[in-house]
């Protein structure tokens, strides 16, 4: 680097970067990590504080190829007709024989696989599509059937793998010879992955007859799904090279490789049963399994490249499948909480009539459109070749809260219909899989007040994470002429900012760039005052806690509220805009919009009131909410035309319900859809017969207002609705608890570091007295 003296870099520069240095820490390997893996996208423009509309609405629509939706129409509804949830939850505690076979058959298990490899190759659209569908049908098959392409070890082979890996494993786990499964979660280390005991150590040993360089392993997971059945084990653990084997490291770190489940030392546990749903899950142990490094994921290269390999691969977890659950329970619940409302009726009126009813209808179905738009669009960056790791993470959290909202909403709805088990009971697995999806792959309160704007902020913000490299920089010199180039840029930024978010507030947005978008014109001004307000209080935040900000995650919750509004609130613009600017779909966006501003004036409301540095919090008041949060949510004739749709048949509510399963009128949602479209089609006559006073169609069959044919469509109308509100009672003797030998909880023994935890016991003994642990 040159000596030349520079004003601003060595009076100026130089004793802010000094500062820097003192409040701003250094990464550790494990964000770097995290930050390294994936990348930016829309999340990056809204950080800017001023998106370009025009390449939001640019991006392509979603779309299925065409043998995506012949397989979605044949193969995933063939799937859906083998599945009855009631006797998987409560009887066999499994998916039938005949569906498993199928899964491997048709190729489930490998959607996501290369053709080439002899895997359906198919889009992460045409992924979330079929996982979402199967979930309107059974969310444990769901589940079943998106492990194996999200968290797991094809994913991973495919982008980290050798040749010989791909070559090897990817034909066989596309069509069911492997059943794989990953093992990341321990007694341990659940969040913190990085807190994991599980450990290999390389060393020589001997494999299939042959003396080779591998790792000896010893470990413990849990809550390993499709770990009871699987025949090839993702594991991650944490690798020592004491002999120097491999190099002079001897902490290698976190790493990834396969285990055969048939090798010695490997014990699959006994079989967890989340919250009553049916998908293969249990823990697993290891104790001194030899395995060659062959089987590390992308070889002896590879070692040490677990954690990213780890936050690479959880982007389609967080992106795809969680929030195609989280989208099937919304619209399932559109489906089934509109209808029920239709045809059960209290004082002479169908329930959706009432007000306080409405006003749940209209939540589940302004969530349904939101959260669906949200998957849409991160499918379509998906599509592009983006890995956007904060966008992933903001979209399970706020995916799966919605479907909290929505399911707990359509319980309400349902009263007593959806509280008694039973075969009638359509509601009760959507409502017990709520916690599975809050807390997997990232439980949501750590993923919302550590990630998305923790990550975020470092991420997607244009000058942060350069900052913090140049502050980090063990040449002195370059890191000082680094950051004076960065730092400087960021200072004319922060000014713009500034200005803009200052401008538009003042304005209510009136002067902010909009694209040419019909009714939905106006939204576009709001978002462009919030997301420039987004990104001044951001800067400002950073500014005045420093490194300080990741521990106040209180705060950064807060921020990634809003950041995560404006993103589910970008899809929603897009959603209307691809689907032709629908009129009739015009209350739903309304919805989402004023519900959404209303969060977010009221997390910069609570920002504000928080900031440790009082006059920070009240110039940022000042200059983004100078007369206060003032967005009241949707006003009552909106909450009423979005209640409305989910009470009569439309192309609005088709698009809502999209690709829900329903099934045959011999089963529960089946019979709720034929009874919708019976009351649907009598309307008419009740009509006719409240304009003449007549409270029920029999008093008018004797005033003669009603048709012999009319009376047996009434009927029929009357049977349906009451077999819908009927629900299920069982005999007392069929529910006497029978507990088999088999099923009673047995202590089994955990290793750690080879060491049990009952030490004054052998190992035969401990097995024999079963230890300690699940």
């Amino acid at each position: 680097m040159t000596s030349t003296f520079n004003f601003r870099r060595d009076l100026i520069t130089r004793p802010i970067l000094a500062w820097a240095r003192g409040v701003m820490p250094a990464l550790s390997q494990t964000e770097r990590e995290a930050i390294d893996a994936g990348d930016t996208w829309w999340d990056a423009a809204l950080f800017t504080g001023d998106p370009d509309w025009n390449e939001l609405l640019a991006f392509p629509a979603p779309r299925l190829r065409p043998d995506e939706q012949a397989f979605l129409d044949g193969p995933v509804d063939t799937l859906c007709a083998m599945l009855d949830d009631w006797s998987m939850t409560w009887e066999t505690r499994d998916l039938p024989p005949e569906a498993w076979a199928y899964l491997k058959r048709q190729k489930f298990f490998g959607m996501i696989i290369p053709k080439e490899y002899g895997g359906l190759g198919f889009s992460a659209f045409g992924h979330a599509e079929i996982v979402r569908k199967i979930a309107t049908r059974s969310v444990s098959a769901a589940v079943t059937a998106m492990v194996p392409n999200s968290l797991g070890p094809g994913e991973l082979i495919m982008k980290f793998g050798t040749q010989a890996q791909r070559d090897h494993w990817l034909p066989r786990l596309a069509d069911g010879r492997e059943v794989p499964a990953f093992g990341l979660t321990s007694p341990e280390a659940g969040s913190d992955a990085g807190a994991m005991v599980d450990e290999g150590v390389v060393c020589r040993g001997t494999w299939k007859g042959q003396e080779v360089l591998g790792i000896r392993l010893n470990w413990h997971k849990r809550y390993i799904t499709l770990g009871p059945v699987c025949t090839v084990l993702g594991l991650a653990f944490k690798l020592r090279d004491p002999d120097r084997l491999l190099g002079d490291q001897e902490d290698i770190g976190i790493t990834c490789a396969l285990v055969p489940t048939d090798t010695a030392g490997v014990e699959i546990g006994r079989r967890h049963l989340p919250a009553f749903q049916t998908f293969q899950n249990g823990p697993n142990w290891g104790k001194d399994v030899f395995i060659p490094m062959d089987l590390v994921i992308g070889g002896a290269e590879r070692v040490g490249q677990g954690w990213k390999m780890l936050m690479t691969a959880l982007a389609a977890g967080r992106g795809i499948s969680l929030p195609a659950l989280s989208g099937a329970a919304a619209s399932f619940s559109a489906l089934t909480t509109g209808a029920y409302a239709r045809v059960r009726s209290q004082f002479n009126v169908p329930i959706g009539k009432f007000e306080g009813v409405q006003e749940r209808l209209a939540r589940i179905a302004g969530n349904a459109y939101l959260l669906d738009a949200g998957r849409r669009l991160t499918c379509t960056g998906l599509d592009l070749g983006h890995h956007p790791s904060v966008i992933s993470a903001l979209l399970k959290a706020g995916a799966t809260e919605r479907m909290r909202v929505v399911v707990n909403d359509a319980m309400d709805v349902h009263g007593g219909k959806a509280v008694i088990e039973g075969p009638r009971n359509y509601m009760g697995s959507q409502y017990r899989a709520i916690p599975v999806g809050i807390t997997v792959e990232g439980a949501n309160i750590l993923t919302r007040s550590l990630m998305v704007f923790g990550q975020g902020a470092i991420r997607a913000h244009p000058f942060l994470l350069s900052e913090i490299l140049a502050i980090g920089e063990d040449d002195r010199a370059k890191g000082l002429a680094d950051f004076d180039e960065v730092f400087w840029k960021h200072v004319a930024h922060a000014i713009r900012t500034g200005l803009r978010a200052w401008g538009r507030s003042w304005t209510g947005g009136a002067f902010a760039p909009t694209p040419e978008a019909g009714r939905a014109t106006r939204f576009y001004r709001q978002m462009g005052r919030y997301s420039a307000a987004f990104a001044l209080t951001s800067d400002i935040a950073l500014l005045t806690l420093g490194g300080a900000l990741k521990r106040k995650e209180m705060l950064s919750g807060r921020m990634g509220d809003i950041l995560a509004e404006l993103y589910f609130l970008s899809g929603a613009l897009k959603r209307w805009e691809d689907e032709g600017r629908q009129d009739a779909d015009f209350p739903l966006l309304q919805w989402c919009m004023d519900t959404g501003f209303a969060t977010i004036e009221q997390r910069f409301d609570e920002v504000f009131a928080n900031l440790p540095n009082v006059l920070a919090g009240w110039l940022l008041r000042a200059a983004i909410l100078p007369l206060g949060p003032r967005r009241r949510g949707p006003s009552d004739r909106t909450t009423t035309a979005c209640a409305e749709l989910l009470l009569h048949p439309s192309a609005t509510r088709d698009r809502l319900i999209e690709n829900v399963y329903v099934g045959g009128k011999d089963e529960a949602v089946g019979q709720l859809i034929d009874a919708f479209e019976r009351v649907v089609a009598t309307q008419p006559i009740h009509d006719r017969l409240r304009a003449q006073k007549i409270r029920h169609w029999k008093d008018g069959v004797e005033q003669g207002w009603v048709t012999a044919d009319e009376i047996a469509t009434l009927e029929a109308a009357d049977k349906a609705v009451a077999a819908v509100i009927a629900v299920d009672d069982f005999a007392q003797d069929g529910l006497a608890m029978r507990v088999a030998a088999e099923a009673r909880p047995t202590m089994r023994p955990i290793w750690t570091d080879g060491v049990t935890q009952r030490p004054e016991l052998d190992v035969e003994e401990q097995r024999t007295f079963g230890g300690v642990g699940p």
